[in-house]
């Protein structure tokens, strides 16, 4: 049901017009980051305040989680997003990332996730530089998540169901995590994939400029167009949550 809800939602018309999607030309939207609640060194409102000044508007907090710490994560983040939103120019939106689980126990997860607060679900994908667990990839495609992060050597099947299922497709700009960033555009161009590029930011050196994220699209391979699309794919599903 979360599925389809989301998939008519996300195919929208965009409109220049419609401030419900006004955000800054030159603004970053990154959706996949992680604070002192997982592996990163920043606590979330030093990360979200550093974003902002690197010229993010809209941050998403998705911390590693599992079974043994999803119930701390969640709400926590969900507590701090909202006095971040407040206080701040930046928007930030809680999240988290299903990271190395089972693909058996992916979509209990996500639902759990999303009960407890979480606005955005992204699924640590099957990255040729971890040893993510064989399945990961289409359990979480198949799961009511946003975002399949770093999908390594997506298969076309994968590609195709996230296409049908409006998941959306990460284009990394994390060391080791983008080396497949072609072999995912590709197969999103054949199956009509959506894509979103987001940083996997850990520490204050992996946010990055407009301009940055530009250049890294384009070394995967992306047209001015498809990177101008890709971003406001960003841009849909941070007014989506």
């Amino acid at each position: 049901m979360l599925t389809w809800q989301f998939k008519s939602v996300t195919r929208l018309k965009y409109d220049e017009k419609d401030e419900a999607y006004h955000i800054r030309r030159d603004a970053v939207i990154d959706l996949h980051t992680h604070s002192i609640f997982s592996d990163g060194v920043l606590i979330p409102t030093e990360l979200a305040r550093r974003a902002e000044v690197a010229g993010c508007r809209v941050i998403a907090i998705t911390d590693h989680a599992d079974h043994s710490n999803i119930d701390f994560i969640v709400p926590r983040i969900v507590k701090v997003c909202k006095k971040i939103s407040e206080a701040f120019a930046i928007r930030a939106i809680p999240g988290i990332e299903l990271t190395h689980v089972h693909p058996d126990h992916i979509r209990d997860l996500a639902l759990t996730a999303r009960s407890s607060g979480a606005a955005i679900i992204v699924v640590h994908g099957e990255t040729i530089v971890e040893p993510v667990m064989p399945g990961t990839n289409i359990a979480a495609i198949n799961a009511p998540i946003d975002i399949l992060a770093h999908p390594g050597l997506l298969s076309e099947e994968e590609a195709k169901r996230a296409a049908e299922n409006s998941i959306y497709l990460e284009i990394s700009a994390r060391k080791g995590h983008s080396l497949t960033n072609g072999h995912v555009l590709s197969l999103a161009r054949k199956y009509k994939a959506s894509l979103v590029l987001n940083t996997d930011s850990h520490g204050p050196e992996d946010l990055i400029s407009r301009e940055r994220a530009r250049l890294i699209a384009a070394g995967a391979g992306m047209s001015g167009d498809e990177i101008d699309a890709m971003f406001k794919n960003s841009e849909y599903l941070s007014q989506r949550l």
